[in-house]
């Protein structure tokens, strides 16, 4: 009795020690991640002048945040505003694409036996350990003899691939969509296209929202095929455009204020994206599909 209650006070004591360390990681982990979000949005409220010789965590005595935003809609004839509905367009319209196609692949792959099946998917694969800064030449001289360099075409196209999201859609269809349900689906007369438009896809709901944000993100957040494939500012992403008023710091150091606040523009919309997205992630939309 003594030796048992002993062993379960060390291991009370090691359980509980072990949840602060993971805790005091996670919240190390938070604040890294965090803080620099926290500073530029801070620090999209304050003056040129107030950007570096005050604290850069609060706020200054006289915020202004509404005049910094007018300041980067209006500058260089409201250019932002056009870099911002690029970046919506190549984001949107390549992470949607980008979805369907790694949602039917993946499926295709987890619910058909084909000969090869396996080594397609490991090709798939490969494809996730390929770095962007690899295929980006080739891709401009093989987009180049086409004549879609410097048009939106030649950051959409290859922006509608997403080896990962095949390999994410395959993983979920094979956990989430039962062979009973399909089987059953067939008996009832439903063709293959429709057991995936109706059924696969809303057992494969959250996959298939976090596929469509990763993929959002990434192109959002891409910088070096923009810089490769396009020539006209008109034509550029928000992230390329910030790019060429932070070039201009030096001659201007008002381009400070500029892009500190357009990078804060840009983290709200992602942010706002996350959040009216997340409600996805938590719907049981599985079991509800099934008992459909």
């Amino acid at each position: 009795m003594v030796t048992s209650t002993s062993s379960g006070t060390v291991g009370g004591s090691g359980s509980i020690a072990s949840r602060v360390i993971v805790n005091g990681v996670l919240l190390i982990s938070a604040a890294y991640f965090l803080l620099p979000v926290v500073w530029v949005l801070i620090a999209s409220t304050k003056s040129p002048g107030q950007l570096f010789s005050s604290f850069g965590l609060w706020f200054a005595d006289d915020p202004r945040p509404l005049e910094n935003l007018g300041r980067v809609f209006t500058q260089d004839g409201g250019v932002f505003g056009l870099w911002i509905a690029n970046s919506v367009l190549y984001a949107g319209v390549g992470a949607l694409a980008a979805t369907v196609i790694a949602v039917a692949c993946g499926y295709v792959l987890a619910k058909y036996a084909f000969r090869g099946r396996e080594t397609l998917f490991s090709i798939i694969l490969g494809g996730v350990l390929v770095p962007a800064t690899i295929i980006a030449l080739p891709l401009y001289f093989l987009l180049n003899q086409v004549g879609l360099t410097g048009t939106i075409w030649s950051v959409l196209l290859p922006s509608m691939v997403s080896p990962f999201g095949v390999y994410l859609a395959r993983i979920h269809a094979n956990a989430s969509v039962p062979d009973e349900v399909i089987e059953a689906a067939r008996l009832d007369g439903a063709g293959d296209v429709r057991i995936f438009g109706s059924i696969a896809t809303r057992m494969m709901t959250p996959a298939i929202v976090t596929i469509f944000l990763f993929q959002f993100v990434t192109i959002w957040n891409n910088y070096l095929l923009p810089l490769v494939m396009l020539n006209d500012t008109k034509t550029f992403p928000v992230t390329l455009g910030l790019t060429l008023w932070n070039s201009q710091t030096q001659r201007d150091p008002m381009f400070y204020q500029l892009v500190v606040t357009g990078s804060a523009v840009s983290v709200i919309l992602l942010v706002a994206l996350m959040i009216s997205l997340q409600r996805f992630w938590k719907a049981d939309l599985t079991a509800g599909a099934s008992k459909g």
